[in-house]
């Protein structure tokens, strides 16, 4: 790990090489180095947002995508990028103590992604399951191809900043990392969280509902990383999909809601959080903080 002074002094060369083992893209990387010194920890991770969302591009986004191995596959990555194998292999780790069953059905949905979008699945892997991940791909798979940058736009942008935390000392501490929605599913049928649910993130894009994130709720029915650190949503209408079907489904129980669709209003910067309280044949919701 480096400070961010350390960071700031390096040569061009030395940061470069820091800076691609967070995100390969260059226009991202040098973008990075054009806004040193970072006077804040802060201040570096609202540059690393705005570089990649604002002057980043397709290609751009398609080359930060080979800094990574297929899910499973960490052997790809080391002769290609070696100083990023070691982080990605931590960030996959769950992926080792799954099924048998389950590996072959990702490796197969990973090829189906690929030959479907041109490019290998992304998603932000840390502190996930080879299920959970599965049933990730599964649902964006069927994406188009203009939908799907987005969502995997975001999901690079989220490794990244993992990436850096591992890069800079204390940034964790000193830089607000927190995702500007977040949501959480309880199950008061059975009084304990929703865990494993699917839930998408949707935003209008040329008046049409396009998904931005998709996500699965945790042990504790939570998803505390919708959108990347430093990505705030512009004012404006949001959807969130909760997919209620398969969620009743995989807890043994009937439930009358295949779906549930929740619409809210972003106005500034301050955290949202939008809570789903499911039972199978009702559920509500509340502006929660």
């Amino acid at each position: 790990m480096i400070t961010i002074n350390q960071l700031n002094s390096l040569s061009n060369e030395e940061a470069f090489s820091k800076l691609e083992q967070c995100c390969v893209s260059k226009t991202w990387v040098k973008g990075m180095l054009a806004s040193r010194p970072f006077a804040t920890e802060s201040e570096l991770i609202t540059k690393a947002a705005s570089i990649w969302y604002n002057d980043c591009v397709l290609d751009d986004f398609k080359e930060a995508f080979t800094g990574h191995p297929k899910i499973g596959n960490i052997e790809s990555l080391k002769a290609k990028f070696a100083h990023t194998a070691n982080w990605a292999g931590n960030e996959q780790a769950k992926v080792a103590e799954a099924n048998i069953d389950t590996i072959v059905a990702l490796a197969k949905a990973n090829d189906a992604y690929e030959v479907k979008f041109g490019y290998i699945f992304i998603v932000s892997a840390s502190g996930k399951s080879a299920e959970e991940m599965l049933a990730i791909i599964n649902c964006r798979l069927n994406h188009d191809e203009a939908d799907e940058i987005y969502v995997a736009m975001n999901e690079q942008h989220k490794i990244t900043v993992i990436r850096l935390v591992k890069l800079i000392e204390n940034l964790a501490e000193n830089a607000d990392l927190s995702s500007h929605l977040t949501t959480h599913a309880l199950d008061t049928s059975l009084g304990i969280p929703a865990k494993h649910m699917l839930i998408t993130l949707k935003g209008l894009r040329n008046n049409q509902w396009k998904p931005m994130s998709v996500g699965i709720t945790n042990n504790d029915g939570r998803i505390s990383d919708v959108l990347p650190p430093g990505q705030l949503l512009t004012p404006g209408h949001y959807t969130m999909l909760f997919d209620t079907a398969n969620y009743f489904k995989n807890s043994n129980q009937k439930g009358f809601y295949p779906e549930v669709s929740i619409q809210f209003e972003v106005t500034d910067t301050n955290h949202y959080h939008v809570p789903l309280l499911i039972n199978p044949y009702g559920y509500s919701t509340y502006k929660g903080s």
